[in-house]
């Protein structure tokens, strides 16, 4: 489809998603997107943010989420300069549709831990010694519904999923750990199956953390950058609060910045430069920053 072509179909349907114009045009996304982006015709809206992500397959570990290619299909309105006005509430309208969303998978997230946690014996020694932290798309507000496959087991789930990190007091009992694991991993199966909603958690003690906090590599800059961006979920404010002042102490916060400016440079070299190439070339350093591997974070 040519820009004339893309213009056409703007005029006649009003701003749409990229995902949208996709479906129209039928097109490879990359030809669609350097397309648009080349079109002195065409304007943008974008929503939401974007905010670091740690990825093995990227130099430095660090790039931007979402992808260009995610942005452009799920958070990026496309339109005409004479439709300004409709392109700016329709990315409005987009912008609180992804707030709703997060809103409810936060909320999703909240019921399933405390549903697992209300029958176990021992649950206020689990509430006074161990916090359970929410991270990943959610706490960005950024989070899609947007079919895709679960991991292990090739479900289909709606969208993004929700990252769970339960840290413990080291003194907890073992086999109250065990309980407790034993519990979530129940919840995380029925709402796979009736809900097509995928929980990511992992339970580690505080030494654990302080292990991590050394940074030295890809499993702990992950682990660091997820308790980093955390938000209580439920538990202990205490053992929250701990968390973030071993964070601060060891100057993560900072380390992360640094990374995210990297990324950000390197987000805005690279679309400069997919700009340039032909749809067929597979050669750019920068691709992998277009069709990424994944979207979700992996958590340790």
């Amino acid at each position: 489809m040519t820009e004339n072509e893309i213009v056409a179909v703007l005029a006649e349907t009003g701003p749409l998603t990229g995902a949208q114009l996709l479906e129209r045009s039928r097109m490879e996304v990359l030809s669609l997107w350097q397309t648009c982006r080349k079109a002195p015709s065409i304007r943008f809206k974008t929503t939401g943010k974007r905010f670091l992500r740690l990825d093995r397959h990227v130099q430095g570990y660090a790039r931007l989420s979402p992808s260009i290619r995610r942005e452009f299909l799920t958070y990026m309105l496309v339109g005409l300069e004479s439709q300004a006005q409709t392109l700016t509430a329709r990315a409005d309208a987009l912008k609180r549709e992804t707030r709703q969303i997060s809103q409810s998978k936060r909320d999703i997230a909240r019921e399933a831990v405390i549903s697992a946690v209300a029958p176990l014996p021992g649950k206020e020694a689990i509430l006074e010694n161990a916090c359970f932290m929410l991270a990943g798309d959610v706490v960005y507000d950024m989070s899609h519904t947007v079919s895709r496959p679960e991991k292990s087991t090739g479900e289909m789930v709606q969208g993004s999923d929700l990252d769970i990190v339960i840290v413990a007091e080291d003194d907890v009992d073992p086999q109250m750990i065990n309980t407790l694991d034993r519990a979530i991993h129940k919840r995380k199966h029925l709402l796979l199956v009736n809900d097509r909603e995928e929980i990511d958690y992992l339970i580690k003690s505080m030494s654990r953390v302080r292990e991590q906090l050394k940074f030295d590599i890809f499993p702990s800059m992950v682990a660091c950058k997820i308790l980093d961006e955390g938000q209580l979920l439920y538990g202990s404010p205490a053992v929250f609060e701990k968390v973030k002042g071993l964070l601060q102490s060891h100057g993560i916060h900072g380390r992360l910045q640094e990374m995210e400016q990297r990324a950000t440079a390197s987000r805005e070299s690279a679309e400069e430069q997919l700009l340039r190439v032909g749809a067929e070339d597979n050669r750019s350093e920068y691709l992998n920053l277009f069709y990424t591997h994944a979207e979700e974070d992996e958590i340790y």
